[in-house]
């Protein structure tokens, strides 16, 4: 019912930037909230921020003050600004679409690669 295009992703340098982009189509307006979840090698899938349909936000203590979603409703596009890259930063990241009603699910992008690394 939801398709997520998920583009953005590749090699930094630490301290460099990166923007990621995450298109939604499909049953769109059942979609309560987007985000961004990133998996390294050995851990589990944790989540990095998230926006509401109403524009609230929520990130991983860890990306604070680095890290930037926002979303375009009319473009049913959000977006990761990433600034000041940091080689812990390196993982797998997945755009994600939660939907509450009928019942709560997510949907998942197909995941880009990010690596920071000098």
């Amino acid at each position: 019912q939801v398709q997520l295009v998920e583009s953005g992703g590749g090699l930094v340098q630490p301290g460099g930037s990166l923007r990621l982009s995450c298109a939604a189509s499909g049953s769109i307006f059942s979609i309560d909230a987007m985000g961004w979840y990133r998996q390294a090698p050995g851990k589990q899938r944790e989540l990095v921020a998230a926006i509401t349909s109403g524009g609230s936000t929520n990130y991983a203590d860890s990306v604070k003050g680095r890290f930037t979603i926002s979303r375009d409703n009319a473009k049913n596009t959000t977006y990761l600004q990433m600034n000041s890259l940091k080689p812990e930063d390196t993982a797998v990241y997945y755009c994600n679409a939660r939907l509450w009603a009928p019942q709560r699910h997510d949907y998942w992008g197909q995941g880009t690669q990010v690596t920071v690394s000098s």
